[in-house]
């Protein structure tokens, strides 16, 4: 069997991978998530059409931005007959995306900002806590970082609980 050109209008797993720059593993697994599709040749191969290019670039700029794989294929879902995203499509599925990269890049920036002086756990393992943190008011929150979530960051200790 004469395998297909870069004319055809199909590609094996091999040539979207080389095309696209990404392992022929990640295309197995963007195929289970229902992420892209292939059709089995007679002989059991996988055989993708040559939009399936563009669907991987969809997929690797949106997790370039921190959109987690679920959340694209949602995006992807609601394109029309499946169809494979345009550039309209992107301007309006990451406007979507927008409120959420503001939030974590906002997390982030917290994060960059009181990394030397508190992990924000509460536990008052460092001299810096007894400040941030008095009383260990923020662990009647629970476990986890809340000095650091940005759903938090209004949290204020009271004046009075200050000493």
């Amino acid at each position: 069997m004469k395998p297909p050109t870069p004319t055809s209008a199909e590609l094996t797993p091999g040539q979207v991978a080389q095309r696209s720059g990404v392992a022929v593993s990640a295309l197995h697994f963007y195929e289970r998530q229902g992420l892209i599709n292939s059709r089995r040749t007679s002989g059991n191969q996988r055989r993708y059409k040559r939009e399936t290019l563009r669907r991987v670039a969809f997929i690797r700029a949106s997790q370039r931005v921190g959109i987690p794989l679920a959340e694209i294929k949602r995006a992807m879902d609601t394109l029309p007959d499946g169809r494979t995203p345009r550039r309209d499509d992107w301007e309006q599925l990451s406007l979507g995306w927008r409120a959420d990269l503001d939030r974590r890049i906002e997390q982030l920036v917290r994060l960059r900002d009181e990394l030397t002086t508190c992990i924000g756990c509460g536990c008052l393992s460092l001299d810096t806590c007894a400040l941030s943190n008095p009383k260990d008011e923020l662990g009647k929150l629970g476990p986890g970082a809340h000095g650091l979530d940005v759903d938090e960051a209004s949290y204020t200790l009271k004046e009075s609980d200050r000493g």
